[in-house]
C-alpha cells in the first residue's frame, strides 16, 4: 500500500512535525541513521574514526538552539507499487515514513557526504574541512572497532571504500533504506550530489550478482557502529604524552627553522619522497613483511603467507618504494589491470615481500596482502614504457592454488614463480595424455624457464600445463596440474572420476591419472572459455557413462566446474561421444554460470543432446549422475527409462523436455 505523501511544504517547523518529532525521529531511528551514515562516510577515516563521526553526524543532525532549519523536499517513501523484490527486501526493512524521518535522514546524508569535498583550494593531503570539526562523542584512551566480518564483509568494504560517497550513498540508500531507483537520485540531489544519475549507475554495479547478500551484508556487524568492539589505545605513547608537551613547544620553534630545509630536500628528491598521510607508514619499505626461508617446512599454513621473500632486488627500497607509490595512487601512465572480484584499494597493512627482481626486461615486485590478494608491479629496465600493476584474488590459497603465480609474460611464454615447498617442476600437454612430462627448468630465485602459453585464438592443437610435486616434508608423492588462464594464479586441474557401484561419492582427484588425461585431452579446450575471469580451479566430474543405441559402444558425460576465486562458478555439461581421436573435442551441451551445480552443494545433474548413430537415425540422449532412479522425456517425443541414462528415437531438432526422479525423493530437471 503506497504511503502518504504530503501535499504540502515539508520543513520540520512549517509543516507542523516540529523539531521534536524531528528529534523523535532521530531517536527512534538512531542505530538506522547511524549505520547510513557509517557506510557513506570516506573509509580512508578509519574504523575508529569513522564509528564516532557517523554517531556525530546524526547527532548534530537537528538544528541549533534557536536556529531557523532549512526546507529540504522530502521524497516519496514508497515509489514502488506491489511487492517488494528480493533485492529490495521485504516491507518490514523499508524506509520508515513520515516528513520527520525524511528530513533528518537528508541532513545526515547531506553531512557524512560533506566529509568526502573539498574545496578546490583545499590542500589534497587534507582531510575535508567538515572532518575537522570538532564533536560529539569522543572517546579518549579507547579504539572503537564494529565486529569483524568474513571474507565477502571485507571483499564488500573493500569495494566501497574504491568509489566515491555519493555510490556508497546511492548504494546503502536502496539495500538499507529500500529506496527505488528514482528515489535515491532524487534524494541525491536534494543532498547536492552533482550526478544522481550516475551514481545510481555505478552502484548497481556493485554486490553483483547476489544483491541479496550484500544486502545481508550491509545489515550484519561489520557495519554496525552501535555494536562495537574495544582496544587501548597507544599505551606508551599515553605515558608519555604529558611529558612530550613540554618538549613539544620548544620543538615547535625548531621545527619552524627546519620547515624550509626539509620542503627544499624533499623538492630535489621528487620522486623517492614518500606518501604523506594515513598510507604512509603501511607503504614504507622498511615495514614490508618478510617470511624465513624455512618457514613453509614447519607451519601448518602451507600458502602464501609461507612463501619467503626471494629474487635479487629484496633490499632496493628505492624498486620496492616505487611500487608501493604506485599501489597507494597509480599515476596515469600504470597500466593497472584486476581480475574480478579483486580491489586495488591500498593496503590496511604493511603487505609481505614475495619477489623483487629483473625478469624478462622488467623489474618486478610481487606482494601478498592480508591473505586477500596478490598484487604485482613490473616497470621497464629500459625505454620509455610505462609500468603495470596487476592485482588478482588469493584468499584460502592453499599447496595447489598457492603453488605458482606469473611473474613475467612475454609473447607467448610465461614464467612463473613457484613456491618454496614445490620440489619437482615438469611441463606436459593436456592434448597428447599418452607423452610423458618434460622437465622445466627452475633458477635458484625460484623462477621457471619460459612456458609455452595455450593459444587464445585460432586452432586449438596444443595446451601447455604445469606438473608440480610437492616437497615429501609436507605431503608425500603429490603431483598436480595447473595451468595458465591468463591471471596472476594458475588455476588447478581436478579430476573425479565415474561412480562406482554401490560405492560412496567419489571426492575430486589430481588429475595426473591416464583416466583424467584422457578425460582432459577431449575437454581441454573448453577452457579457452575461461580465460581472464579469476578462476581457482576446474574440475572434470565424469558423471555418467551411457551405452549407445545400435551397437556396443559407450560415451561418458563429464561436468567441467570452474570455480573462481570470488566464489560464483560456471558449468559446461560435455558429451564424449567415441572418436577415433583421443584428443577430439567433447559436444558441450549444456553452459550455465554462477551456480552451485557439479559442486559438493549441487551433487545431482540431469543432461540431455541430440545423438546421430552410424546408420542415420537421430536419437535423444540422456544422462544423470549416481541419485538419479528414473528419466522422463515429455514433448515432442515421450519415453521413460528407469536407471541413470535414457535413449530414444527422435527426430534431429526434437524439442523435448527431460526430468529425472531421485533416490531420496524430488525431481531434477535438466541442465541447458
Amino acid at each position: 500500500m503506497p504511503i502518504h505523501q504530503p501535499q504540502q511544504r515539508t520543513d520540520v517547523q512549517s509543516a507542523g512535525t516540529g523539531v521534536q518529532q524531528a528529534e523523535a525521529a532521530l531517536v527512534e531511528h538512531y542505530p538506522r541513521l547511524v549505520r547510513l551514515a557509517y557506510v557513506v562516510l570516506p573509509p580512508a577515516l578509519g574504523r575508529h574514526r569513522r564509528v564516532l563521526t557517523a554517531h556525530a553526524v546524526v547527532q548534530r543532525a537537528l538544528p541549533a538552539a534557536g536556529s531557523k532549519p532549512s526546507s529540504p523536499r522530502v521524497p516519496a517513501q514508497s515509489r514502488r507499487t506491489g511487492a517488494p523484490t528480493r533485492a529490495e527486501g521485504a516491507s518490514a526493512n523499508r524506509s520508515p515514513s513520515g516528513a520527520a524521518y525524511g528530513w533528518v535522514r537528508l541532513r545526515v546524508l547531506r553531512a557524512a557526504l560533506a566529509h568526502e569535498r573539498r574545496p578546490r583550494w583545499w590542500p589534497g593531503r587534507l582531510p575535508a574541512p567538515a572532518a575537522l570539526r570538532p564533536a560529539l562523542p569522543v572517546v579518549w584512551g579507547l579504539r572503537l572497532f564494529p565486529r569483524a566480518g568474513g571474507v565477502d564483509e571485507l571483499a564488500l568494504d573493500r569495494a566501497l571504500s574504491a568509489v566515491d560517497g555519493s555510490v556508497r550513498a546511492a548504494f546503502a540508500l536502496h539495500l538499507l533504506e529500500g529506496l527505488d531507483e528514482s528515489g535515491v537520485r532524487e534524494l541525491l540531489a536534494g543532498a547536492a550530489v552533482a550526478d544522481p544519475a550516475d551514481a545510481v549507475r555505478r552502484a548497481a554495479r556493485l554486490g553483483r550478482p547476489d544483491r541479496v547478500g550484500a544486502q545481508a551484508m550491509l545489515r550484519s556487524g561489520e557495519f554496525d557502529p552501535c555494536t562495537v568492539q574495544t582496544r587501548p589505545s597507544d599505551l606508551l605513547r599515553r605515558r608519555h604524552r604529558v611529558r612530550a608537551a613540554a618538549v613539544a613547544a620548544v620543538l615547535c620553534v625548531v621545527a619552524g627553522g627546519l620547515a624550509v630545509a626539509v620542503e627544499e630536500g624533499a623538492r630535489g628528491r621528487g620522486e623517492d619522497r614518500a606518501p604523506a598521510g594515513v598510507f604512509a607508514p603501511v607503504l614504507d619499505p622498511a615495514e614490508l613483511m618478510r617470511t624465513a626461508a624455512e618457514r613453509w617446512a614447519d607451519t601448518s599454513r602451507v600458502d602464501f603467507t609461507a612463501w619467503p621473500a626471494r629474487g635479487g632486488r629484496t633490499d632496493d627500497d628505492g624498486l620496492l618504494g616505487r611500487a608501493l607509490r604506485a599501489w597507494a595512487g597509480p599515476p596515469e601512465s600504470v597500466r593497472v589491470s584486476t581480475t574480478p572480484g579483486t580491489f586495488t584499494v591500498p593496503p590496511a597493512q604493511p603487505p609481505r615481500l614475495l619477489f623483487a627482481g629483473d625478469v624478462d626486461g622488467a623489474a618486478v615486485v610481487l606482494f601478498h596482502d592480508g591473505g586477500v590478494r596478490v598484487v604485482r608491479y613490473a616497470e621497464p629496465l629500459s625505454g620509455s614504457g610505462g609500468a603495470a600493476l596487476d592485482f588478482a584474488r588469493t584468499d584460502d590459497a592453499d599447496v595447489t592454488t598457492g603453488a605458482a603465480v606469473v611473474v613475467s609474460r612475454t609473447g607467448d611464454g610465461a614464467r612463473f614463480l613457484l613456491a618454496p615447498w614445490i620440489d619437482l617442476s615438469t611441463t606436459r600437454d593436456l592434448l597428447a595424455p599418452d607423452m610423458p612430462g618434460r622437465p622445466l627448468e627452475v633458477g635458484p630465485d625460484g623462477v621457471t624457464a619460459a612456458v609455452p602459453r595455450p593459444a587464445a585464438g585460432g586452432a586449438c592443437e596444443t595446451w601447455p600445463v604445469l606438473q608440480l610435486r610437492s616437497s615429501e616434508r609436507i605431503v608425500e608423492k603429490h603431483a598436480f596440474l595447473v595451468t595458465d588462464l591468463g591471471d596472476l594464479a594458475p588455476a588447478h586441474l581436478t579430476y573425479t572420476p565415474k561412480p562406482g557401484r554401490g560405492a560412496p561419492a567419489r571426492q575430486p582427484r589430481e588429475a595426473t591419472s591416464t583416466e583424467a588425461l584422457l578425460a582432459w585431452a577431449r575437454t581441454a579446450c573448453s577452457l579457452r572459455t575461461l580465460a581472464g575471469s579469476g578462476v581457482r580451479s576446474v574440475n572434470n566430474w565424469a558423471f555418467a557413462e551411457q551405452k549407445l543405441p545400435e551397437g556396443r559402444a559407450s560415451a561418458d558425460w563429464l561436468c567441467t566446474r570452474a570455480d573462481t576465486w570470488r566464489g560464483p562458478g560456471r558449468v559446461l555439461v560435455q558429451f564424449l561421444a567415441p572418436a577415433d581421436s583421443p584428443t577430439a573435442p567433447a559436444a558441450v551441451v549444456a553452459d550455465r554460470d554462477d551456480t552451485a551445480l557439479c559442486s559438493r552443494f549441487g551433487q545431482h545433474v540431469l543432461a540431455g543432446t541430440h545423438w546421430k548413430a552410424a546408420s542415420g537415425r537421430w536419437y535423444v540422449l540422456a544422462a544423470g549422475s549416481r541419485a538419479v532412479t528414473r528419466i522422463e522425456a515429455s514433448g515432442a517425443v515421450r519415453g521413460a527409462a528407469g536407471g541413470p541414462t535414457f535413449a530414444v528415437r527422435a527426430p534431429r531438432d526434437a524439442d523435448v523436455k527431460l526430468t529425472a526422479s531421485l533416490r531420496e525423493g524430488g525431481t531434477l530437471a535438466a541442465v541447458h
